[in-house]
């Protein structure tokens, strides 16, 4: 069977790591896989990295319908039996010549689709319909939540038939692989996520500041368009010399960070299935995160990890303060367990061979 990925190919986060891991997987069991990107970028270049099968279209400008012609050209002279789209615009360009393809048509809705582009006033309604239409037009559609399954069911109107949960997974290193942690002074709390509303930092921050801990410190790492707005919260909350914000870092800064984290922290008001929050896990990190997508599969109950209501400082405030006063090595004892079991339940195989048994009921 010769699968297709394809995505914009400007990606980042997530998204990135998903589709990069799971065609490294793809690679390492000898499967056709194969990638393509729309346009040169973070993806392209970290597929190339890991030794894939790495195409770019070269579309001019982010919506360039003009290579389309091509798109359908390089699919049917592939030969490609399915073709797997990441992303709105990659869903949007497969909608518009899916009768010209003979490849079945798949796609990863990695994230709410009606949040994709909030904040985007009128050209944001647009995209969010087109993606919409994109959905119901695909043969195979995958997610990566329970709620995502029953919100493209029930709201978008997206035959059921078509929509299969695949939970995400990565690849997870031995414990004696993963750097030893470094002595340090304070309790570290770790946010890696892009600075966007949907990720709710500033619930974090205000969290941090109801405590009133000068032990306490965060570490927030993601580029975003709230990042000024989130420093600026910082100096009117007085919280500067407790909050550093680093950016956005590759895996490789990361795991240098990790290794004087107590807490990986995700306060977000949706998410789909958090592969940082699996990230820090390998990485021997207690989680907390909200109660947000299939959470409660990561986090199946207090010894693994921590939960927190929704948008709801005090919430919030109230699972870190647990945190924080339990005994290093109680932490240690929960960040063991949440890795024992989410090596069983949330590898990168996996999720590759839940994918597969789905291709092959399509041919």
């Amino acid at each position: 069977m010769k699968v297709l990925h394809v995505n914009a190919g400007l990606e980042n986060g997530g998204g990135l790591s998903h589709i990069v891991n799971l065609l490294t997987e793809a690679k390492n069991e000898g499967k056709d896989f194969e990638l393509l990107t729309l346009a040169e970028g973070p993806v392209a270049q970290a597929a190339r990295a890991a030794g894939i099968t790495t195409h770019v279209l070269g579309a001019n400008s982010r919506y360039d319908l003009g290579s389309l012609g091509r798109l359908t050209k390089f699919i049917n002279e592939g030969h490609y039996d399915i073709v797997h789209t990441h992303g709105a615009r990659a869903n949007l360009f497969l909608s518009l010549i899916h009768k010209r393809i003979r490849a079945t048509w798949c796609i990863t809705v990695h994230s709410d689709p009606y949040l994709d582009f909030e904040g985007r006033r009128i050209i944001g309604n647009i995209f969010t319909k087109l993606n919409l239409r994109a959905l119901r037009k695909a043969d195979c559609i995958f997610v990566v939540t329970q709620r995502f399954a029953k919100l493209l069911i029930n709201r978008a109107h997206v035959n059921k038939n078509k929509v299969h949960v695949i939970y995400n997974g990565i690849f997870f290193h031995s414990d004696s692989e993963i750097p030893a942690k470094y002595e340090h002074t304070y309790f570290n709390i770790i946010n890696v996520a892009r600075t966007e509303k949907v990720k709710g930092q500033e619930l974090l921050l205000k969290a941090v500041k109801k405590l009133d801990d000068q032990h306490i410190r965060l570490h927030i790492a993601g580029d975003g368009s709230q990042l000024e707005a989130l420093k600026a919260l910082t100096r009117q909350l007085d919280m500067a010399p407790q909050v550093t914000f680093h950016g956005f870092m590759t895996q490789h800064q990361l795991s240098g960070l990790y290794k004087r984290i107590d807490l990986a922290v995700l306060t977000s008001y949706s998410e789909s299935f958090p592969l940082v929050l699996l990230e820090a896990t390998d990485n021997l990190i207690p989680i907390l995160s909200t109660d947000v997508g299939d959470i409660h599969k990561m986090i199946p109950g207090p010894e693994y990890g921590f939960i927190a209501k929704t948008g709801d400082i005090d919430s919030i405030a109230k699972e870190i303060n647990l945190a924080v006063n339990k005994t290093h090595e109680e932490l240690r004892q929960m960040a063991n367990t949440e890795k024992r079991y989410a090596e069983e339940h949330f590898s990168i195989k996996n999720q590759l061979d839940s994918i597969e048994k789905v291709y092959l009921t399509l041919r």
